[in-house]
């Protein structure tokens, strides 16, 4: 079943002294048809300007993945050293036990940026912070996996992150990504029990007959393979995560 969430249906939230555009419920937004997906707990766009700062905390047990759509984007997390990222670049927040506060800034000309919570598995653990830069786009064009918490997506022993290691979730999860050009396609299988949700970034796709925008996204269930293909040049970020 494709259950489609066009962007002019998404919901307004107000947190971290910035708003945000929410696929489900979160902070003062509050959707009982639209609570979550499966172990997805949020899907949350953040526009900044110049210097401002989205802060959130304290939170625990959850992996909170942030892509960078445009612009620059420094982090500071409690308990580890600050960092910068640029487009494409990717941030993972593992509270495990707990983390106190949480901040990603943008830099001088402002920043877009995506974020996915992932429901941890396992409680309890020590929290983590990871980084990786913009990586370069597949020659097929296929989904590249961005953060994973399987432990057969890690790299073999001996590759280091640049060879494109996905980040490390706590929770048996995937989020991936694909840049798509006009008229070509990317697929994606996953196991029974799983569940998809796509979010497309820029362009046009489609999943079988149903078409999506930029903003739009498409809730995945009881199909274990899938086709995007994009009617024009597009992004898109996916998750399978346990229904």
């Amino acid at each position: 079943m494709i259950t489609i969430r066009h962007a002019a249906s998404l919901g307004t939230a107000h947190d971290g002294g910035q708003v945000l555009r929410c696929h489900f419920a979160f902070a003062d937004y509050a959707d009982p048809t639209h609570g979550h997906e499966g172990r997805l707990r949020a899907v949350n766009a953040c526009t900044l300007p110049a210097g401002a700062a989205y802060r959130i905390g304290p939170e625990a047990a959850v992996d909170i993945v942030t892509w960078v759509a445009d612009g620059t984007l420094a982090t500071d997390m409690a308990g580890f050293e600050p960092d910068a990222l640029g487009t494409g670049g990717l941030h993972l927040a593992s509270t495990g036990s707990g983390c106190a506060q949480m901040a990603w800034r943008a830099g001088g000309q402002g920043a877009s940026f995506i974020q996915f919570w992932f429901l941890a598995d396992t409680q309890g653990m020590v929290p983590a912070q990871e980084m990786r830069p913009a990586l370069p786009e597949l020659e097929d064009g296929g989904f590249r996996i961005l953060a994973s918490g399987f432990p057969e997506d890690d790299p073999e022993e001996g590759e280091s992150v640049d060879d494109g290691a996905p980040v490390t979730l706590t929770s048996r999860a995937r989020l991936l990504h694909a840049a798509l050009p006009a008229g070509e396609g990317a697929a994606y299988g996953t196991a029974p029990g799983r569940v998809l949700y796509l979010l497309v970034v820029s362009g046009a796709v489609r999943i079988g007959t149903q078409g999506l925008h930029a903003g739009d996204a498409a809730a995945i269930s009881e199909l274990t393979d899938i086709t995007v293909t994009a009617d024009e040049a597009a992004v898109v970020l996916l998750a399978d995560v346990a229904a």
